[in-house]
């Protein structure tokens, strides 16, 4: 796959919509004349992709919260990039801007509500911290854990999918807000010791060598306050196990199913354990909280200007790799954020 000359745009379209889980096989790599801006667009050099779950469910072909990508359209995905060519007011050539981009070299934009300058915050940290730790991952931990999941001081708080970029905040967040213990569930030794090592989290499950249900018994012997599920499947039935009376369970994603349906998965067999603890059990969007963004950020920013808040990416190298780095979404391949480099700034 060769590098893009000046006249030519590298992308990667959708082949076929995913019947299970999505992979390079998906898409196809097409190589087009360069684009060109209309009258109010500016024209966009990729420098960066965000690779996240949500991407999954825009391949159905009933869309979700957003219309779903098209057959033989550009694969969408968050993006930092940087204007090369403007026909828009405020945007000038070498401006670095973020919003939704496309799985491409060079994309044309219409400016709107959803693109926005890279903030002055983040201006003095590396790009890629726009994705993970001031990005919406951080604050889908921040207001899942705190709004959704009413922590308090002194909680104890489980977190699945934790080495993951949501889950490795939500646990750091916890600690920050004065948790009692931070219970964190991973898959492998090398993510389960970055968490305890280095994630601030005081224990780590390996979902693939622990009995889940046994060890959080085992950490948490008089249950959970607060259960921050990313996962689903055997990690929630086992953490509907070990509640503790009033305990809230946040249901922020599915990742173990895959995304490769709408349809519901088969549902936790545990959750009569609601009733026996009176706990309670609720989903949540972050943008169910946008009003409330600036206000987060700017408590964020403090956290990581004081050192609180470690950062973990995986960053994958290359726009022809972009498929393959969505699917180590799904097969454990991330530790952290996990991010796709195209190109540095000029």
């Amino acid at each position: 796959m060769a590098a893009s000359t000046h006249n030519q745009n590298r992308s990667w379209t959708l082949k076929e919509r995913p019947p299970g889980l999505v992979g390079p096989e998906h898409f196809n790599w097409v190589t087009s004349p360069m684009p060109e801006p209309g009258p109010g667009q500016i024209l966009v050099k990729s420098l960066y992709f965000s690779c996240d779950p949500t991407q999954r469910g825009w391949l159905h072909a009933e869309g979700g919260y957003i219309a779903p990508v098209a057959i033989g359209e550009a694969m969408r995905a968050g993006g930092v990039g940087q204007v090369v060519a403007s026909n828009a007011p405020g945007f000038e050539p070498g401006d670095l801007i973020q919003g939704t981009l496309a799985w491409s070299d060079f994309v044309v934009v219409t400016p709107g509500a959803g693109l926005t300058p890279v903030t002055k915050v983040s201006k003095d940290y590396p790009l890629t911290w726009n994705f993970s730790v001031f990005g919406l991952t951080t604050l889908t931990a921040y207001f899942g854990l705190l709004h959704t999941g009413e922590m308090k001081a002194g909680d104890v708080v489980l977190v699945s999918g934790a080495a993951g970029a949501t889950g490795s905040v939500v646990g750091q967040i916890a600690k920050i807000k004065g948790a009692s213990k931070v219970i964190g569930i991973a898959g492998g030794a090398e993510k389960c010791r970055w968490l305890v090592e280095e994630g601030g989290f005081d224990a780590a499950i390996d979902y693939k060598t622990d009995d889940i249900a046994l060890k959080i018994k085992e950490h948490a012997p008089q249950g959970v306050d607060v259960f921050f599920d990313n996962v689903g499947g055997d990690c929630l039935d086992a953490a509907l196990m070990n509640l503790k009376a009033g305990s809230r369970v946040v249901i922020c994603g599915g990742i173990s199913t895959g995304y490769a349906s709408w349809s519901a998965p088969e549902g936790p067999k545990n959750y009569m354990n609601l009733i026996l603890h009176g706990a309670a059990m609720k989903g949540f969007l972050v943008l169910h909280f946008m009003a409330e963004f600036g206000k987060a950020m700017a408590e964020i920013g403090q956290w990581v200007r004081e050192g609180k808040l470690k950062v973990k990416e995986t960053v994958v190298e290359g726009l022809e790799n972009a498929p393959a780095a969505l699917q180590g979404l799904f097969t454990g391949k991330n530790l952290g954020k996990m991010i796709i480099k195209v190109a540095d700034p000029l």
